[in-house]
């Protein structure tokens, strides 16, 4: 049996990092690589038996990058704070380790729960982002801030997992806005380069809602389906509004010191 390391990504996860780590306590080491939360996240999971690592945030990229030194097996299963592994899931990898799985690298499925239903539409499922099983020295995560790419660094075949992992990306609407704020800004440097305008930040923010909620059918999750198009709409839009703020430079007038008046 070949052994694996699971590692997980928090900043403030205390809600959410129990649910996580017992998860995949299977596993032959828990790493859960921490931004220095000021809750209670790392205590939480130190409790459990993880070990955490604390990294300073300089994008999603270098912190994935960071998870995969601190893991000592040689194959890894990557966890965000917000999924968690189910049963299957842990079946399918562990059956892999008994033998000599075919692919040094997998994608693996999602299924989404938000606002009390599981998300069919909207592109969320089947979802996947960066592949979440690997070879250590497989691969490796490009370095933008966030929704960051990978690289397989043997140039061989991805494959894919049958069963999906859990995401409960948004605990409430709040969290929704947050994201959506955080992730806005974070996205900026991307397109830095590109001359861009309020009338563009407005077209790409629509066009945005009308891929996740009409392409992409988010209609057929109710008021789900809208929440995610909108909050798609939004990141859109103040992301492209925030690279032109940021062109523009934008100061306030000069303004004089009031003085008191002789009498």
């Amino acid at each position: 049996m070949q052994k694996i390391s699971a590692y997980i990504l928090s900043y403030n996860e205390a809600e959410k990092i129990e649910a996580a780590v017992s998860s995949v306590l299977w596993a032959d080491e828990v790493v859960v690589v921490d931004s220095f939360s000021v809750d209670r996240t790392a205590e939480i999971a130190t409790s459990l038996g993880a070990r955490v690592v604390e990294v300073p945030f300089n994008g999603f990229g270098d912190l994935r990058n960071r998870a995969i030194e601190a893991c000592k097996y040689d194959w890894i299963f990557s966890l965000d704070s917000d999924e968690r592994c189910t049963d299957e899931v842990r079946d399918e990898i562990l059956g892999l380790m008994a033998g000599t799985p075919p692919h040094d690298v997998y994608l693996v499925p999602r299924r989404s729960f938000m606002m009390g239903r599981w998300i069919k539409g909207s592109g969320w499922y089947p979802n996947f982002r960066q592949p979440q099983l690997f070879r250590k020295d497989a691969m490796r995560y490009t370095l933008e801030p966030v929704h960051e790419g990978y690289e397989v660094l043997n140039g061989t075949p991805v494959g894919t997992l049958t069963n999906a992992v859990w995401q409960f990306p948004f605990r409430n609407l709040e969290e929704v806005i947050k994201k959506v704020n955080r992730y806005s800004t974070l996205g900026v440097p991307k397109i830095a380069h590109k001359r861009v305008s309020m009338a563009s930040a407005l077209g790409h923010g629509l066009w945005s809602f009308i891929k996740h909620y009409f392409l992409k059918r988010g209609f057929i999750d109710g008021w789900a389906g809208f929440v995610i198009a909108f909050g798609n709409f939004e990141g859109t839009f103040y992301r492209y509004a925030k690279c032109y703020e940021e062109q523009q430079g934008w100061q306030p007038p000069p303004s004089k010191p009031v003085k008191r008046e002789p009498t």
